[in-house]
């Protein structure tokens, strides 16, 4: 007769003290605590007693959350215990009474499945097999890869490979993921994974996205996982679009991507293919005054305002011109229909468009909002803050400029600017608000 395998479940695990650290990863070979070990690992050798009374002599009882057994071979990667990750079913998004379920596997590069998977590990989102985050995709560990292979249902780790073409090690790449199903009993060490890459030539570690308690992580993790790694498979996305057609290289796009992506493909903190194909697009309609460099893959104020012209244009108004591309400005764009931009709409280089942020009642430049002052903007309202610091007599920290790049000058000159106005504190921290853009400019 088999052996089963015990787990413990230490309900003091939370602790992050460097002392309980070190003690939960050596706690299944220390001493009781009443010869100098921690309480940790005193009950771990009481429950690995009472399971060896239970079996009887002649059972070999096997190790106690050996760890060990997987440390990591890189220095500072710290070893943990399997997660605890029990599997949902297959679920259609946003639960249980949301829209029903597909087996089509949408086209996805790899960049797109590894920001997806780093949006969930930024926004720390919590594991809970039955909840679902905001954006429908259950907060597990299956749900998670559903979510970064862009699926159309909460799949789980029994109808994950479907998705999938098995590959060996050596062909794993980002955005492929690592299965393991437990069919026996799915909810007793069944995981998945997405290969983040290699962490070193000896391809001994990768980084892995993944689904755990308490939360998202990505770390660097042994091959295949920390345990059970024999039973993990490799498979790569069947929706995978190649470099060549729409792939991994951000500034990429598809000559056939005429389908309108989605709004949320563009915006503030877009960075996609989709937006450098906009804007060639905008350019040979006449808005190439709008950009300074580019067009790129990275959404910013020109894109935004070039956009919009292209929209007034057409004679529309209001929030059919507001900036942001919906289906009919992309098939307007795609098919080579409307009116082109008029020449000299752009207004100078240097200076916002009066339709951009307008002129607010009291004569003041309308505040173009604080998205637009921040490490990576690159547009004409920084340009238009640098030369009122300039003008105000607040330029002493810039050695060449204003222009239309956000730096390190401009938030140390609007901090100077700040703290004339006797603001400390977070009222002084070199980002220009809506008070600071009226009385600089008053």
């Amino acid at each position: 007769m088999a052996a089963p395998a015990f787990e413990e479940f230490d309900p003091a695990s939370d602790c992050d003290c460097p002392g309980c650290v070190h003690w939960r990863r050596v706690r299944p070979h220390s001493l009781p605590s009443s010869f100098g070990g921690h309480p940790a690992a005193h009950r771990a050798l009481v429950l690995a007693a009472v399971a060896g009374t239970a079996l009887g002599a002649g059972q070999t009882v096997p190790a106690v959350a050996a760890t060990a057994a997987h440390a990591p071979l890189l220095p500072g990667v710290v070893a943990a215990e399997e997660p605890d990750t029990p599997q949902g079913s297959k679920a259609p998004l946003h639960g249980p009474a949301g829209a029903a379920a597909t087996a089509k596997a949408p086209l996805a590069t790899r960049a797109e499945i590894i920001n997806r998977a780093k949006k969930w590990v930024a926004a720390k989102v919590p594991y809970n097999i039955r909840a679902y985050w905001s954006d429908g995709y259950r907060q597990d560990c299956s749900g998670f890869v559903s979510m970064a292979w862009n699926l159309g249902a909460n799949e789980w780790t029994g109808s994950l490979a479907q998705y999938g073409v098995r590959i060996s090690r050596s062909q794993l790449q980002p955005g492929d993921i690592l299965l393991f199903h437990n069919p026996a009993d799915p909810q007793k060490g069944s995981h998945v994974v997405i290969f983040g890459g290699w962490t070193d030539y000896t391809q001994t570690h990768y980084l892995a996205y993944e689904a755990v308690r308490p939360r998202a992580r990505g770390q660097a993790t042994p091959f295949a996982y920390w345990s059970q790694s024999n039973r993990y498979v490799a498979y790569r996305y069947k929706g995978l679009r190649a470099a060549g057609t729409g792939g991994a290289s951000p500034g990429a796009t598809s000559p056939s991507a005429r389908a309108y992506p989605g709004r949320a493909a563009f915006g503030p903190g877009a960075n996609n293919a989709y937006v450098t194909q906009l804007g060639r697009m905008l350019v040979k309609r006449g808005a190439g005054p709008y950009y300074t460099s580019g067009p790129g893959p990275r959404w910013t104020d020109a894109d935004r305002r070039a956009t919009r012209a292209f929209q007034l244009a057409q004679g529309w108004r209001g929030a059919d011109a507001d900036g942001l591309p919906g289906p009919t400005t992309w098939s307007y764009l795609v098919n080579g229909k409307g009116k082109d931009i008029r020449a000299g709409s752009a207004g100078s280089a240097g200076k916002p468009l009066p339709s951009a942020g307008g002129v607010a009642s009291h004569g003041v430049p309308g505040y173009p909002g604080r998205s637009l002052f921040r490490p990576g903007a690159n547009n004409a309202y920084v340009t238009q803050l640098g030369r009122q610091l300039v003008k105000k007599g607040f330029s002493k920290y810039y050695t060449s400029g204003p222009g239309p790049r956000w730096g390190e000058a401009d938030r140390r000159n609007v901090e100077a600017f700040q703290r004339s106005q006797g603001w400390r504190g977070g009222a002084a921290d070199g980002y220009p608000g809506p008070e600071t853009w009226r009385r600089l400019f008053s």
